[in-house]
């Protein structure tokens, strides 16, 4: 069966920039499972994959305007360092910030006196990516999936379960995803908390009352 609208389809890939440094992997019999034809995958990565079928191996460089942009400079703010509260503070942290399209993970970029900046463009913005794809299966998507608008691995809605998420964070604490992004530059994506089933949050509430609020993640976050 070849990839098309409605397959399922389960990929392995690596993604190296053009200098050949890795960038991001799935793991060894993790691969990532995508519905295919309803924006699940950025643009570049879901065109390589059409018409292909189980068993191809290929590679693809994708341009950041089929990948996830050009860097979006009113994304990188400087902001108080009050709003960390007492966490101690590193370059390359991320943290969830909430906005008014839901949570936005940023990354520490750079820490001064009294004030941090902090970066919610992801990190592969303004990045030409190379992916190494194999593909591992392909099917045709059941009516619910197709009616949910995502794939269900092994049958299950991830929404059921809590993590219907493909980002993840590597040891250095930054955060990859090969999943599409928002028209608006917004990105998404379900965080695992720790063991405990706690999340970390330093809120800050401006003058018109509102609340904002940013959510340290551990560096042995995962969410697949």
């Amino acid at each position: 069966m070849k990839i098309s609208r409605n397959t399922v389809v389960s990929l392995s890939f690596t993604v190296t920039d053009l200098e050949g440094q890795v960038l991001d992997r799935t793991k060894p019999g993790e691969p990532m499972v995508a519905l295919i034809g309803y924006d699940n995958l950025i643009e570049g990565l879901e065109k390589a994959l059409d018409g292909h079928e189980k068993g191809d191996e290929f590679s693809v460089v994708v341009n950041p305007s089929e990948a996830y942009g050009e860097v979006n400079e009113s994304l990188i703010q400087e902001v108080d360092k009050s709003m960390f509260g007492d966490f101690a503070l590193e370059v390359g942290q991320v943290f969830e910030a909430e906005s008014t399209h839901g949570p936005v993970p940023v990354i520490v970029k750079e820490i001064k006196d009294n004030t941090v900046i902090v970066d919610a463009n992801h990190p592969f913005a303004g990045k030409a990516l190379n992916f190494l794809v194999v593909i591992d299966d392909v099917r045709e998507a059941t009516e619910e999936e197709k009616k949910h608008g995502h794939a269900h691995p092994d049958g299950h809605c991830p929404s059921e379960e809590h993590h219907h998420c493909c980002h993840h964070h590597d040891g250095d604490g930054e955060h990859h995803c090969c999943h599409k992004h928002d028209g608006e530059g917004e990105h998404h994506c379900c965080h695992e908390h720790d063991g405990e089933g706690e999340h970390h949050c330093c809120h800050e509430h401006d003058g018109e009352g509102e609340h904002h609020c940013c959510h340290e993640h551990d560096e042995e976050h995962e969410a697949h």
